[in-house]
């Protein structure tokens, strides 16, 4: 079982913030926050789902995605952003971590795969220019996890100190996931999606517990699989869902998994 990521990179941003003179702070983070909305906008049309990586990198699912259609959404994206140099590199592996290393490696060593966009496309991504269908063995496995009752155990604690606990747990979870293949991405709140196919269920209930530990935290994890993206983050959703109407009637399953294929 396979899956297909792409890094979408700000090429040369650095360099670039530096030409608005040292009054442009706000500015970027208004940049950032309209570039991030259009390209998930974009993505999510075509069934995919995008993870701010950092505000000049993201990662996207694109099970399925060819070049042609990356460089619909790159094509409209530059006429939007006129000034923006952009690039997408193109990944697939057996595990989230692997189509990552892909993409990296296709980036730094290969050529664009078209002369109009900087699209890099890995030999081993298996379909042509213009063919846009999923090979059978593509699916996507999303954890979806979150912190129960985080109202209550927040209750003591300052806005800054809740932000501080967040960013401690989702270090843990990033780093612990990392060693079973999978990347692990912050949504806000106390929420966190894993890009998890190299990981079990077994896995997720021993990762949870590890990072955990010696603490009064308590995390709930929604496990869906799909074709592409945006069915397995909604499979992972509702199986989130399900555990809370469980606990509702006494049943308390940490861990529960739904397939969307």
């Amino acid at each position: 079982m396979t899956i297909q990521l792409t890094i979408i990179r700000i090429e040369e941003y650095g360099p670039w913030t530096i030409t608005l003179g040292s009054d442009r702070e706000a500015q970027l983070q208004m940049l950032q926050a309209k570039f991030y909305y259009d390209l998930q906008r974009l993505f999510s049309a075509k069934d995919c789902l995008v993870y701010p990586n950092r505000f000049d990198e993201y990662f996207a699912i694109t099970n399925g995605l060819s070049v042609s259609d990356h460089l619909l959404i790159e094509s409209e994206l530059s006429t939007i952003y006129k000034k923006l140099k952009l690039s997408m590199a193109i990944g697939y592996g057996g595990t989230p971590y692997q189509a990552n290393l892909d993409a990296y490696k296709t980036r730094k060593i290969g050529e664009p795969d078209t002369k109009k966009a900087r699209i890099f496309a890995s030999a081993t991504v298996p379909f042509s220019l213009s063919n846009s269908v999923p090979r059978v063995d593509e699916f996507v496995q999303i954890m979806h996890i979150d912190m129960n009752n985080s109202a209550d155990k927040f209750s003591k604690l300052s806005p800054y100190e809740i932000t501080s606990l967040i960013v401690k747990l989702y270090a843990r979870l990033s780093e612990e996931f990392l060693k079973k293949e999978s990347l692990t991405f912050f949504l806000g709140g106390d929420n966190f999606m894993v890009l998890s196919n190299a990981a079990t269920k077994h896995d997720a209930e021993g990762t949870i517990k590890k990072v955990t530990r010696g603490t009064n935290i308590k995390l709930n994890c929604g496990i869906g699989i799909g074709r592409t993206g945006r069915k397995a983050a909604n499979a992972a959703t509702k199986a989130l869902d399900t555990i809370r109407e469980l606990r509702h009637v006494g049943k308390d399953l940490p861990v529960y998994e739904v397939e969307c294929l």
